[in-house]
């Protein structure tokens, strides 16, 4: 499912295969060629294909690196990574916590619990 901290959840957890990225790493690549190649055509240049492989490449390597579950939680991005097994263990205590919970006066600072 798609989440982020943009929609103020109260939880925010990952699976193990998750990914946290919003594209791929091959997609990211392409687009970077696209805009290299074409503001080197709008110079009046040849495109030097290598060095734009070479880019594609260090998009591919740090896409896959960054959008590991383990990288985003370790930067506590999320809430933790579940196991899958736990998974409705962990949603019905979500749900209970969620459902249980005063209200927070909109504009009003309010605060989760930290994880450190």
């Amino acid at each position: 499912a798609m989440c982020g901290r943009s929609y103020d959840p109260r939880f925010l957890w990952s699976w193990p295969n998750s990914r946290v990225a919003v594209m791929g790493g091959e997609q990211a690549a392409g687009v970077l060629g696209i805009v290299q190649e074409s503001a080197a055509r709008r110079r009046g240049i040849e495109p030097d294909k290598t060095t734009i492989e070479a880019m594609q490449m260090m998009t591919r390597q740090k896409f896959e690196q960054e959008s590991d579950p383990y990288y985003a939680t370790a930067r506590l991005w999320d809430d933790g990574i579940l196991d899958p097994r736990d998974t409705r263990r962990a949603l019905s205590v979500g749900l209970s916590v969620a459902h249980n919970v005063d209200f927070v006066t909109p504009g009003q600072p309010h605060y989760g619990v930290f994880r450190m």
